[in-house]
């Protein structure tokens, strides 16, 4: 049986595709926004559900270096919702993660 984190990773490579330029697959190197697949997976619990938590280290180290005017493009468009990401959260996380004083798509 596969596993649901390699169903997860078909999914979000089949949008990419589907998607075009924000998103990309760089050196087998899955992305999103210039953020890593492990910066991706070290926000989720700061984005998702009804308690999320502080982000953390790893978090703001992938959102530091995360093109943010990208994430912008995704806001609404329904993808971070699919994936269970609160597209609102998500754009708080450069403030929390003291990367910018303020930010607004």
């Amino acid at each position: 049986m596969i596993g649901m984190e390699k169903i997860m990773i078909v999914v979000v490579v089949l949008a990419i595709v589907m998607i075009g330029s924000g998103p990309m697959l760089a050196m087998g190197q899955l992305s999103f926004c210039h953020m890593p697949k492990d910066g991706l997976k070290a926000c989720l619990p700061s984005v998702s559900g009804d308690n999320p938590v502080d982000p953390s280290t790893a978090c703001c180290s992938a959102i530091a270096k995360a093109d943010l005017q990208c994430f912008c493009r995704y806001k609404d468009s329904g993808l971070l919702s699919f994936y269970g990401v609160d597209p609102n959260k998500a754009m708080e996380l450069p403030v929390k993660c003291k990367v910018v004083d303020s930010f607004h798509c």
